[in-house]
């Protein structure tokens, strides 16, 4: 966890902050959040035509499959290439940033015609994608973002800060005037998809606070880094609570820390004192918390939307090529208790 940092939110420093954002496209306002897709790239694909579906070969490369969203990712696009007719492997990175990339080069060695991959570091992997394009290869980023050095012809992802901010709108008409002294969990330092998000909750709380009152007011008291998972969540909690037992609101970049942090909260006995928030994913546990009244609220980050979309995807551009935008997103959604039964799914992997 790094240094927990005591900053004071402003409208003009929640401004700049919101507009600080690369590689993505801005949205204004909640109406434009759900109409945003990005088409500010348009990438060209020419399609390596097949005599039938059987002889595609799609390689996946996850970086972990540590946490159950990603075990879903895989499934659904595994699940997807079965249903479609064509070949599918895959591989575990091990949350090793070496071992994804010699993963790669062990896909490629399949004489794979498309690599989908969810990179572990946007820096990192750019060598990956390199090495595909090297060997005629069409790169899909599926999840997570990748640095736009790298060689890739579209990312597929839930639009995180559009989310992020659908999910601060909620929390600033949820607190409406009472005093916000919050908690911030992040998955891991550097990752661009857990800045879109927090940086999104950020904007959305700013705007919407601005909107009903004329101004803004909220204190960040901590933050802390649970590299995604439920253990990790729970670990940077207890330190957070032990340096600052006055935290009344919990905002986490991912459903699986703030489920581990719950953990540490019903311990230090202050379940009824926390809201806790989550600016993405929509897992099953996370859910069924949000219909008993137990947790706030989700953004909601389909994994098996974003795996099935990956493979239609590569098979459209290796079978019929033309363009396509530089990223693709899926529907942003606030999931809360007055839509959570729209979106529960019993039988959910995730």
């Amino acid at each position: 966890m790094t240094k927990n940092k005591k900053l004071f939110a402003t409208v003009m420093v929640m401004s700049l902050t919101a507009f600080a954002m690369t590689g993505c496209q801005m949205v204004s306002s909640s109406s434009d959040a759900n109409k945003k897709t990005s088409q500010t790239a348009i990438a060209e694909q020419k399609p390596v035509l097949k005599k039938d579906r059987k002889s595609i070969k799609i390689g996946y490369s996850q970086f972990t499959l540590g946490a159950p969203y990603f075990v879903a990712i895989v499934e659904a696009a595994k699940k997807t290439a079965e249903e479609m007719g064509v070949q599918f492997v895959s591989i575990d990175g091990q949350d090793n940033i070496n071992k994804q990339l010699s993963d790669v080069d062990d896909l490629l060695a399949k004489n794979i015609d498309v690599l989908i991959m969810d990179p572990k570091d946007p820096i990192a992997q750019v060598p990956a994608t390199k090495a595909a394009t090297k060997a005629g290869v069409p790169v899909i980023i599926v999840d997570s973002s990748i640095d736009p050095s790298a060689d890739f012809v579209t990312t597929i992802q839930s639009n995180n800060l559009a989310n992020g901010e659908l999910v601060g709108e909620w929390l600033a008409k949820q607190m409406k005037n009472k005093k916000i002294k919050m908690a911030l969990l992040s998955g891991a330092q550097g990752n661009p998809v857990g800045k879109e998000r927090r940086q999104g909750v950020i904007r959305g709380l700013t705007e919407t606070q601005i909107n009903m009152s004329g101004g803004s007011s909220f204190e960040i008291v901590a933050q802390g880094w649970g590299n995604w998972g439920n253990e990790g969540g729970l670990k940077a909690m207890e330190d957070i609570l032990t340096a600052h037992p006055d935290v009344n609101v919990l905002v986490t970049e991912n459903d699986s820390m703030a489920l581990g942090a719950m953990k540490a909260i019903q311990a230090a006995g202050k379940k009824n004192d926390i809201l806790i928030v989550a600016a993405a994913d929509g897992q099953k546990e996370a859910l069924e918390l949000i219909k008993s009244g137990d947790y706030g609220v989700t953004g909601m980050n389909n994994p098996a939307l974003i795996g099935k979309t990956a493979v239609e995807t590569a098979v459209k551009m290796l079978e019929e090529g033309g363009q396509f935008p530089k990223t693709t997103y899926t529907p942003p959604v606030a999931i809360t208790k007055e839509n959570v039964a729209k979106y529960y799914d019993p039988n959910a992997k995730f």
